[in-house]
């Protein structure tokens, strides 16, 4: 039979089905993304309310009233941890708690915090450096025991608190807000909340409030840039605590009207409300307006080894199987070839070498 009628008569077989895609990540609605991140911002003022209800309720009852802004603290920490956990169940999310709440663990942790810590601390150096030189500050110490005491039990608190704060906000809540708009919408979003929240939270009076309130938008947008440069809270939490530390705790200064941090060191403002902030604390002075403007740069440019290595999307593998089945006249030649008798074929053995016994002697 000649193979020109073996490919005419013959019945090429049916194409293979191509095979689905693989399955990146679960892509989920924007609608349920969106709704998270309510979610998210109404458990955390939730909680702060809680905590703080909760934490007045054991001071009162044990007389722990040097403890109680970090009892207030770890309650709400706590109670954010649990209503994160709580929401990450309902939309069925099987990463790491880890990863949801915005805390990788890698390699640079250490180091990502303590660069925040550095930029924190250096904002609250330079706002505080022209109110120094203006003579604008009334500075007293106390050095009792009990200073140092309620000193720890101050910091431990705004670390606690600066913590809570970023899991609920830029953890988790932002994360979801960015899956359902898009990066810079979620960041307008985000400045946009904080400037209303800024507008309706009462202050003391003589507060600058247009630049307490435009403060409050920079900050948010610099926090915004820390998690967007590494894709983690390590760096966003160190120059919130170091800024709110050093402001609070070093230089005795109230943040956000809150006075209750300072013990070692009592700061009272006497300048110009636009130089100090008045009784609202550096947050209202217009000198921090051009620092946070200022930080911006500072911290794309340090940051650059991080963004680098840490918000790169992953190749995620996908496609089709594009294997080419071969011709059906090539198949049915195949097919009607007679097969090869076994023993027809010639074997070749390797050539066993002789030992040394058995080799001939030379003549």
């Amino acid at each position: 039979m000649q193979a020109s009628e073996i490919s005419t008569t013959s019945v090429s077989p049916p194409p293979r089905p191509l095979p689905p895609p693989l399955a990146g990540p679960r892509q989920r609605p924007r609608s349920l993304q969106f709704g998270l991140f309510l979610a998210a911002l109404a458990w955390y003022n939730c909680a702060r309310l809680l905590a703080a209800s909760a934490a007045s309720g054991l001071a009162l009852r044990f007389d722990l009233g040097d403890e109680q802004p970090l009892m207030k603290a770890l309650c709400m920490l706590f109670l954010v941890v649990c209503g994160v956990a709580l929401l990450r169940v309902v939309e069925h999310r099987r990463a790491p708690l880890g990863l949801v709440l915005g805390l990788p663990q890698r390699a640079t942790v250490r180091s990502e915090w303590a660069l925040g810590a550095a930029i924190g601390w250096g904002l609250a150096v330079a706002t505080i450096l022209p109110m120094a030189l203006g003579r604008a500050l009334d500075v007293q110490f106390w050095t009792d025991p009990r200073a140092f005491l309620l000193l720890g039990l101050s910091l431990s608190a705004l670390a606690v608190g600066t913590l809570a704060h970023a899991l609920a906000v830029f953890g988790y809540g932002f994360q979801r807000l960015i899956e359902a708009t898009g990066p810079v919408r979620a960041t307008l979003v985000v400045i946009a909340l904080v400037a209303v929240h800024a507008g309706l939270t009462p202050t003391p009076d003589g507060t600058p409030d247009g630049t307490r309130i435009l403060v409050a938008m920079l900050a948010c947008l610099l926090l915004c840039l820390c998690w967007f440069r590494t894709h983690g809270l390590w760096l966003l939490w160190g120059l919130h605590f170091a800024w709110a530390a050093s402001t609070a705790v070093l230089f005795g200064l109230p943040i956000g009207g809150v006075a209750a941090y300072a013990s070692v060191v009592d700061t009272r403002t006497i300048g110009p409300a636009w130089l100090t902030g008045g009784a609202f604390g550096p947050a209202a002075a217009a000198i921090s307006i051009l620092l946070l403007l200022g930080a911006v740069p500072i911290l794309v440019r340090v940051t650059g080894d991080y963004a680098w290595n840490y918000t790169h999307p992953p190749i995620i593998p996908a496609g089709y199987d594009v294997t080419i089945a071969p011709p059906a006249a090539h198949v049915a030649m195949e097919q009607a070839a007679q097969p090869v008798n076994p023993a027809s074929l010639v074997q070749i053995l390797p050539v066993a070498s002789a030992g040394p016994d058995q080799r001939k002697p030379h003549e």
